[in-house]
Formats: C-alpha cells, structure tokens, sequence
C-alpha cells in the first residue's frame, strides 16, 4: 500500500514575498502546518478535534530542502504524506511544487511528538494511527 498524499493548493501572496517578489524561507513552515492541517481534515479527524480530546502535535525536528524560489502570485501546492508513525509520535513529508507545471520548489520532513495539555508525552489517538499503516513505507 502506498501512502496517502493530500494536496494544499496556495496562491503566494505579497505578505510572504521579499523585495525581490521570491517567498522568504519562514513562510514554508507555515506552508507546511496547513498542509498538515487539511491532510488531517481530509483523513476525517481535523487537528481542531485532536485538540479537543486534550492532545497537541509538538513540533521537535523541522528539515527543508528549498530547490527552486517561489513568487509572488504563483500557485503552489504542498503535498503532504505520512512516513512514519509510532506510539508516541509521527513524521509527515512534503513537496512543495508549482501547481502549473508540478515542478519540485522544495522538499520537507517534520517530525512531532503527541503530548497532552499538561505538557506529558502521550499515545497518538488510535485514528491517527490508523492512517499509517506498517506497509505504508513507500514514499511517493
């Protein structure tokens, strides 16, 4: 079974760009949370409920690979899958790409840590890891 790719489209708006119109490398992580986000509203368990329950994805490693700029009014799409899923944690990946041409603008990995309010580590909800599946490691 291949892993399940979920598609945020964006439209790079003047806000994010530099005074040379190119995507200033912070907005990426923004990028990247809403392609988490709306991976888990279209799995069927938005963060919004995982909160809900007590629970909190801790972000500990952040990794990105910027390939190609983006600008000021291009469509981007952030691909975002699951590579790994443990007890206690998950790892997503992500292509950035252009949305005309599907060109790769950059590459991510970020890892987290489920915890509670309280600040103590925590079992993920067993919906969420349902989603990843031992035979899911191939990336696409």
């Amino acid at each position: 079974m291949s892993a399940v790719i979920i598609s945020t489209q964006f439209t790079v708006r003047y806000a994010e760009v530099d005074a040379m119109g190119i995507v200033h490398h912070r907005n990426y992580i923004t990028y990247l949370e809403e392609g988490r986000s709306e991976y888990a509203r279209q799995r069927g368990f938005p963060y919004s409920q995982f909160e809900a329950q007590g629970f909190f994805l801790l972000v500990s490693e952040v990794h990105i690979r910027h390939i190609k700029p983006a600008h000021y009014e291009q469509s981007i799409s952030v691909n975002t899958w699951i590579t790994e899923m443990k007890s206690r944690g998950m790892t997503f990946e992500y292509t950035v790409t252009d949305t005309q041409t599907g060109e790769i603008l950059a590459t991510a990995q970020t890892k987290h840590i489920c915890i509670t309010k309280a600040g103590q580590i925590a079992k993920m909800p067993q919906t969420w890891r349902d989603w990843h599946q031992p035979d899911d490691k191939n990336t696409p």
